[in-house]
């Protein structure tokens, strides 16, 4: 087959050779008729020649000047169209036009030359030459124009139009839906689209370096619009940059709050501006009703001081100080109903000298199990091991022990159950970046006991937005994995994946990855860039190859599965783009999930919007004095426990015994 395909393209060849030849058999004819006087002078002429001349000319060929010019040239055009020569990506339309055209001109232009005042000779030279000039030109520029790709390969160099895909275009809308309106490239058009959060209660994440965009073009949407609901979120936020997000939720809550059923409040939590803080004891003894929740206390506040401590679960000199605040917590619980149960007791409690310490733990018999190998370890003076166990304790937990923090969670302003349908609130808790391990440790405390409380039955719906997540130290998994039937929308915002196995070990970063049903990323770039890729997945894309060899050039075209989105881009996003997924619901589908566009926002409306939020509102005037006052009583108290319960202690008996004196 191989064979008889060159013996074709062979006798094409010669049959374009010969046309070519024809062409020019019939020029050189048209000069020798039209020129005759001049071939006559030359004595190029015979009666051969002139014979078969008369034979053609019979034919009419000669009857007028242009005929046999265009024939020739005709003939000419018939060679071209089959003629092949090295394709070059160097070559244009414009230079091979360039040639036709002034071809085209001297070839007919020419005719003028033999109207200039000279000899015959002379004449006919001159206009053998232009013509001759001119069909050569011609002959190149056609054999240019075979020469030039007609198809030539995509100049698009980053694959930006291969990885548009088509994107969510309908606004979908529920009542507990988050739209973000966007525009989105597909091919070489931009068209709008939106990201509908349809299931926030299927937990989103939102990542993206600093400066992506993140709070700007995400979070404060999803605090506004929870907010602006008919039926409104009961909601919490945790505000790293307090009051960023904090004065947003507030002035949203101060224009929808008639729509809550029940009355509502705003509760705001801030260890900085006291003036401006609620006070709430995050030991509530109404909130801790076994060892278990103070064993998990325990566990948040010391990992949370220790981050540490996060990779080290299980170990001897980890668990060892945690059974020891537990213990604390649990006699402040029990002890008078809970009447002592802060956070600021507890310090203050686990500062006393161990005599005493371990004589006021011993009155309660549910902790024993809990504090017997430390009595046994201090009463065999093993207090190289009894250090290790418990100073580490004292050391995290004295780093709390500053007046405001007293203050902040020694009172009781509010509940933590901001879903209650008789009383619903939006709290909202801010950190300090300055001080990001010691508000962290205090605020994860709050969030621990506020998980369990929102996570029950019949409640209302609530959002909890949490912005830089990875700085508190929360067990948020069970919330995303079963909140969604107790209506609990869940939004954490974090910089990168990287940061949050970070301070959360590796396996819990990725099931919290994993978990979440919808994702919304700014830039990122690592693994965190090649995760979101995969997620996403692959597109059909085009993909073209240039094949130029001496004799030929050939262009193959196809379709390849490819990332539509590959890490790269997500690297290279810019402030306000926004690459992810959503997730649906069996009442809403969506079957275009993927999206890769630019959120649009309205900021002189956002401008004008800030301008008239009020201020977070002072909440009491409170002084240097009072705050001192608190620090102290809290002291005293513990004192009095001490002195009041040893002495009870020693003068029964019964209980005599347990005193414990031994220096």
């Amino acid at each position: 087959m191989a064979h008889q395909t060159g013996e074709n393209e062979q006798a094409l060849r010669k049959i374009l050779d010969m046309t070519r030849l024809i062409s020019i058999v019939l020029l050189v004819l048209h000069f020798y008729f039209f020129l005759y006087a001049a071939f006559l002078q030359w004595q190029l002429t015979t009666a051969f020649t002139d014979r078969i001349l008369g034979n053609i000319a019979g034919t009419g060929l000669f009857t007028r000047f242009h005929n046999s010019k265009l024939l020739s040239l005709g003939f000419l055009a018939i060679s071209l169209l089959g003629a092949k020569g090295k394709k070059s990506e160097k070559l244009n339309l414009q230079t091979a036009m360039a040639y036709l055209i002034t071809g085209l001109i001297t070839f007919f232009i020419s005719y003028f030359t033999l109207y200039i005042s000279s000899n015959v000779m002379a004449k006919a030279t001159l206009y053998m030459i232009v013509t001759g000039i001119g069909f050569l030109f011609i002959l190149s520029g056609g054999t240019l124009l075979t020469r030039i790709i007609k198809n030539k390969l995509d100049n698009n160099v980053f694959n930006s139009e291969n990885e548009t895909f088509p994107q969510e275009e309908r606004l979908l809308e529920n009542d507990f839906s988050i739209n973000l309106p966007a525009k989105y490239r597909l091919k070489n058009k931009i068209r709008s689209s939106w990201i509908n959060v349809i299931a926030p209660f299927r937990a989103t994440m939102v990542t993206g370096s600093p400066g992506a965009g993140k709070s700007v073009f995400v979070i404060r949407h999803f605090i506004s619009q929870a907010l602006q609901k008919s039926d409104p979120y009961t909601m919490f936020v945790y505000d790293f940059k307090f009051p960023d997000l904090s004065i947003i939720a507030y002035n949203h809550w101060l224009k929808n709050k008639h729509r809550y059923k029940g009355k509502s409040d705003c509760i705001f939590i801030n260890f900085d501006d006291l003036s401006r803080s609620h006070r709430g004891n995050v030991f509530d003894p109404l909130g801790m009703t076994d060892i278990t929740d103070a064993s998990e206390s325990a566990r948040t506040i010391l990992l949370g001081l220790n981050r540490e401590w996060q990779k080290k679960t299980g170990d001897f000199f980890v668990e060892s100080p945690i059974n020891f605040v537990t213990a604390i917590i649990w006699f402040l619980r029990k002890y008078q109903d809970g009447r002592y149960c802060t956070l600021p007791h507890v310090i203050e409690l686990i500062q006393l000298e161990y005599d005493n310490l371990f004589t006021l733990l011993r009155m309660e018999k549910e902790i024993e199990v809990l504090i017997n190998p430390f009595i046994t370890a201090y009463l065999n003076d093993v207090m190289e091991q009894l250090e290790g166990q418990v100073a580490s304790a004292k050391i995290a937990l004295a780093r709390l022990a500053s007046p405001q923090l007293y203050y902040v969670l020694s009172g009781n302003d509010f509940s933590l159950d901001l879903n209650n349908p008789a009383y619903p609130k939006v709290i909202c808790m801010g950190n300090n970046p300055q001080k990001i391990q010691t508000y962290g440790a205090v605020l994860s405390l709050y969030v621990n006991r506020m998980l369990k409380i929102v996570n029950q039955k019949n409640k209302l719906k609530s959002m909890l937005v949490f912005d830089e997540f990875p700085t508190l130290t929360t067990d948020i998994i069970p919330t995303i994995a079963t909140g969604r039937s107790n209506k609990i929308g869940v939004c954490l915002g974090i910089q990168d994946v990287s940061q949050l196995r970070k301070d959360y070990g590796k396996e819990q970063a990725d099931v919290i990855m994993n978990t979440v049903g919808n994702i919304i990323s700014g830039q990122v770039t690592g693994d965190s860039a090649k995760q979101l890729s995969e997620r996403i997945g692959k597109i059909m894309q085009d993909r073209e190859s240039l094949s130029i060899n001496s004799g030929d050039t050939s262009i193959s075209k196809s379709k390849q599965l490819e990332y539509a989105v590959p890490a790269s881009r997500i690297s290279a996003l810019s402030s306000g783009e926004f690459v992810g997924m959503v997730a649906d619901t069996p009442d809403q589908k969506i079957q275009l999930k993927a999206f890769h566009c630019e959120i649009q926002n309205d900021f002189s409306a956002i401008e004008r919007e800030e301008k008239a939020y009020k201020e977070i509102p002072v909440i009491r005037q409170v002084d240097q004095a009072m705050v001192q006052r608190n620090y102290l009583q809290v002291k005293q108290d513990i004192q009095d426990i001490m002195q009041v319960e040893i002495q009870r202690m020693l003068s029964d008996p019964a209980l005599e015994h347990l005193v414990i004196r031994k220096n």
